[in-house]
């Protein structure tokens, strides 16, 4: 009885291993992939024919390479054909329940599996992973039988979370406390949680349940961009539907401030999530205007086009009548080119009709900017960079002191051509530029250039041994035309007006033609290699459509000007030769000094130059004044090329540059090693002068100096000054005579006729966060590299300007900037009766500084001396809410006087759930 109750025993342990083994080999095959067995089927083995041979006969030969068996019958023979594949006949059949993939999971602390219940319990920073999901929990329970996993959050004694449960899937990422997913159907369940899109914003919900890869439902949802734990404000929706990366819909819903909500409720709530461009409505700003009433600006529709193009119409409209439009579009296309285009309408009224002093204007500007990728074309650019419009277009934009002070625009748009392996350039251009005070406009249509780079003719094809001096005689060619337009923008052209102007346009149009050959021959240095000798030969033709001559009008005491249209042509030719080296001196100091050296180079260069005079006939001579004093001038010109009076000479001309360094003894550290950092400071980065002196004029012989001196200061006052001096004495009414300054008894190095000097410096701290500062400046220098962002960093720009509150930068704690400026020039009196002195100066400032660590006050402003007036004042105060910003700009004084509040999100999403308030108030002088 033992003995059969023994045997059964081990029978029945046989048997549970037996089950269990089966049930792991089951679970472990089903979670990788592996096709199940079907043990309903039998287990057969089929052995590939031909393992073996008949006995062999008598008459039968050996086999090479045969092996005897220990069976005196068959004999083994290798196989030397390839192997043959065997079918194993044990199938896996998969169970409709398996998972598709394998289930990988990992803890810290350990791991419970539940054989029976088919659950495996992970504690302690676990990790599961499924696909592309990924959860990590404090603790995680798996069912194998429903493939449902729940990670739940782990608390302390007092209830407060330690650990929250994460899952990731693909673009979805959140957070919860309590996490239930079914890997089978990809449905999942949880509760308090959060999850944050990749444009910044961040979504909690009280219960959270994923339907599907895409879909989301939430119940209890928060919509916000404070991305802390207890945001500052929120958008709450009982319920709203997440579609990933495309838009997330909610019920009604209403905002909170710090958890206080505001009793304004919306039916509906529609959040665009996806990321890129999207059209839709441009949201208006309130404005008040003292001149234009009240008003909407900015209200428009953005429309995306295509994948390169997008476009924005806009425009402003006030009570009073005044109204603005304009179009602004953007195209893009990457290796290829890039751009924008502006164009911009403005109708300004003063006073009502019936007012005496009533006014109507109507202004426009066009801005366009096109880059072209250098890889696109090689050999081929096109370019673009246009700021035009009415001269008092800048007056009348409201709130923007710095585009009202701007009178000078200018535009560019230029074609170039060069051939690979041939020395010829090309390139056509169109060039404009127009003073808003003087109310003035150039515009040069078409400016052709075709060049030929220097050629050496004699040169040798093979270039073995040493050249010979005339193989480095290079010949080139360079010829230019280009045809000039002036006009002014406040002439009227009565009814006609379009023929009208289209008669003066021809009437003022000037062309001019250029060719010119200049021949170069290099020359071995000379005295060991330290003067370097360069002649030149040039001659250059002028064709010109008009001749200007001057009369002197006896009734009516002045000068008067006619032209004569035809063709003219202009010869010059020259011959040169320059010399020009460089001389270091050094002066040591002793070792105990802190300076180690400071180091003087002097560039001087000297040149001789013969010019004939080939077109004498078109110098002549004109009265000028009542005294009948004569001046002598060059008919041919105008007012396109103004050429020397004087067209045949024999001038020496002459120059110094000067360039003073200071080095700093290097410091040594605790080693004895010697550390050069920063040891070279420039004391004078340039100082010199320039001129030339006639040797064949019949008087004034010397020309005028020039003087320059440049310099940086201690690394943070840069000084940038030059003047022009004369050094003849002049008469009563300030003409020169043929008597240097410093003859007469009386010692003077002459007198300045022009000059000009500019100081600026710029102060400011240290960052809070260097490695923030430093990836905002490589930010900024990459738009500056990138050609293909010019047009963006352009928008930014103006953007800046006319926003300066939403771009402060609390990581400065303070900055100043100072920049003043002075210029004269003596110009003749418009009856040539004498000379005149004009002078303008002006002091300009930048600045702000932290109040706090949130709070940041800025200001700006400008001061002319010569009117002895302000020209404007910007104030703003910034305030730093965290997930907000606050600012106030106000502009006290200049051509248009503004307040402006803003309050609004950060992030850009809700940059139109803003309040803003703008008022505009007209210049008080």
């Amino acid at each position: 009885m033992k003995q059969v109750y023994k045997f059964r025993s081990i029978y029945f342990l046989y048997g549970i291993l037996t089950v269990a083994i089966l049930f792991t080999i089951t679970w472990k095959t089903s979670a990788s992939g592996i096709q199940q067995p079907d043990f309903r089927k039998p287990l057969t083995n089929t052995r590939a024919a031909g393992d073996t041979i008949k006995p062999l006969l008598p008459n039968d030969r050996p086999v090479p390479g045969a092996v005897a068996s220990r069976d005196t019958n068959k004999l083994t023979i290798p196989d030397t054909t390839a192997p043959r594949q065997k079918t194993d006949t044990f199938a896996l059949k998969i169970s409709k329940d398996s998972m598709d993939a394998p289930l990988r999971y990992a803890a810290e602390d350990s791991a419970v599996i539940l054989v029976a219940g088919k659950k495996v319990i992970l504690y302690g920073k676990t990790k599961t992973e499924y696909k592309d999901i990924t959860l990590t929990a404090p603790k995680v329970e798996v069912d194998q039988q429903t493939q449902v996993v729940t990670a739940v959050n782990a608390k302390d004694s007092s209830g407060m979370v330690l650990e929250t449960a994460h899952f990731k899937s693909g673009e979805n990422d959140f957070t919860s406390d309590t996490i239930k997913y079914n890997f089978k159907s990809q449905i999942g369940l949880t509760k308090n949680t959060y999850t944050t899109t990749p444009d910044g914003t961040l979504i909690i919900g009280d219960v959270v349940k994923k339907v599907n890869a895409n879909t989301t439902f939430v119940k209890g949802a928060r919509f916000t961009t404070c991305l802390l734990d207890d945001p500052h404000f929120d958008i709450k929706s009982n319920k709203m539907k997440v579609v990933n990366q495309k838009l997330a819909v909610s019920g009604p819903a209403h905002l909170e401030f710090e958890g206080v909500p505001i009793p304004i409720y919306l039916p509906f709530g529609f959040y665009p999530l996806s990321q890129g461009r999207h059209s839709g409505l441009l949201r208006p700003n309130f404005v008040t205007d003292e001149v234009r009433g009240l008003g909407l600006s900015g209200l428009g529709y953005y429309k995306v086009l295509g994948p390169y193009w997008d476009a924005q119409i806009s425009g402003d409209i006030y009570s009073y009548g005044e109204w603005a439009a304009g179009l602004r579009a953007t195209y893009r296309k990457r290796y290829k080119f890039n751009g924008g285009l502006s164009v911009t309408l403005r109708s300004s009224k003063l006073n009502f009709k019936n007012d005496p002093d009533f006014s109507k204007t109507r202004v426009f500007n066009i801005s366009w900017n096109h880059a072209m990728d250098g890889k696109a074309r090689p050999g081929v650019n096109f370019s673009a960079s246009v700021n035009a419009g009415s001269t008092k277009f800048n007056q009348l934009v409201p709130g923007n002191p710095f585009v009202n002070y701007q009178n000078i625009l200018g535009s560019s748009i230029t074609y170039s051509k060069s051939w690979r392996d041939k020395p010829f350039n090309f390139s056509l251009s169109a060039t404009h530029s127009q003073n808003n005070n003087l109310r003035l406009i150039n515009v040069t249509l078409p400016n052709a250039t075709f060049t030929l780079n220097t050629i050496y003719p004699f040169q040798r094809k093979d270039g073995a041994g040493t050249p010979k001096w005339y193989e480095k005689l290079g010949v080139a060619y360079n010829g230019t035309f280009f045809n000039n337009i002036s006009f002014y923008d406040s002439l009227g052209y009565g009814k006609n007006g379009v023929k009208s102007f289209i008669r003066h346009i021809l009437d003022t149009s000037q062309w001019t033609s250029q060719h010119s050959i200049p021949i170069t021959l290099s020359l071995p240095p000379i005295l060991g290699g330290r003067i370097l000798v360069a002649p030149g030969i040039n001659y250059s033709q002028t064709w010109i459509q008009k001749v200007t001559n001057y009369t002197w009008n006896e009734a009516l005491k002045r000068v008067d000007t006619t032209t004569s249209n035809g063709l003219y042509i202009d010869h010059t030719g020259s011959i040169s030769l320059s010399f020009n080296t460089a001389l270091f001196g050094t002066f040591q100091f002793k070792k105990s000094k802190k300076i180690e050296a400071i180091r003087h180079v002097v560039r001087p260069t000297i040149g001789f130059s013969y010019t004939p005079d080939l077109n004498r006939r078109h110098v002549k001579q004109v009265q000028v004044d009542t005294t009948k004093r004569k001046l002598s001038y060059n008919e041919v010109g105008g007012t396109v090329y103004y050429n020397a009076v004087n067209r045949k000479s024999a001038s020496m001309t002459f120059g110094v540059d000067n360039n003073l360094e200071m080095k700093k003894r290097m410091k040594k550290d605790s080693s004895d090693a010697e550390t050069p950092s920063n040891n070279k400071v420039k004391l004078i980065e340039g100082f010199g002068f320039n001129g030339s002196y006639n040797f064949i004029a019949d008087s004034l012989n010397l020309s005028n100096i020039n003087i320059y001196f440049r310099t940086t200061l201690f690394e943070k006052i840069s000084i940038n000054a030059q003047t022009t001096l004369n050094p003849y004495q002049r008469d009563k009414l300030g003409y020169d005579i043929a008597k240097y300054a410093w003859q007469g008894g009386k010692f003077s190095l002459g007198q300045l006729t022009t000059g000009s000097i500019s100081l600026g410096t710029n102060f400011q701290s240290k960052p809070k966060d260097p490695k923030k500062d430093a990836e905002r400046k490589k930010q900024a220098q990459q738009r500056l590299n990138d050609p293909s962002l010019i047009a963006d960093q352009q928008r930014l720009l103006d953007y800046m300007q006319q926003n300066p509150g939403e771009f402060v930068d609390f990581n400065i704690s303070w900055q100043l900037s100072l920049n003043y400026s002075l210029s004269f020039f003596n110009r003749p009196k418009p009856d040539y009766s004498g000379f005149e002195n004009d002078f303008t100066s002006g002091v300009s400032f930048n600045g702000s500084f932290n109040l706090s660590p949130k709070w940041k006050l800025s200001s700006s402003g400008s001061y002319d001396f010569n009117t002895k007036k302000v020209q404007y004042i910007t104030m703003s105060i910034n305030r730093d809410m965290h997930c907000w910003q606050m600012s106030i700009n106000v502009i006290p004084v200049g051509f248009t006087r503004s307040f402006n509040f803003t309050i609004s999100p950060k992030a850009t999403l809700l940059q139109d759930l803003k309040i803003n308030r703008t008022r505009n108030f007209t210049t008080g002088y």
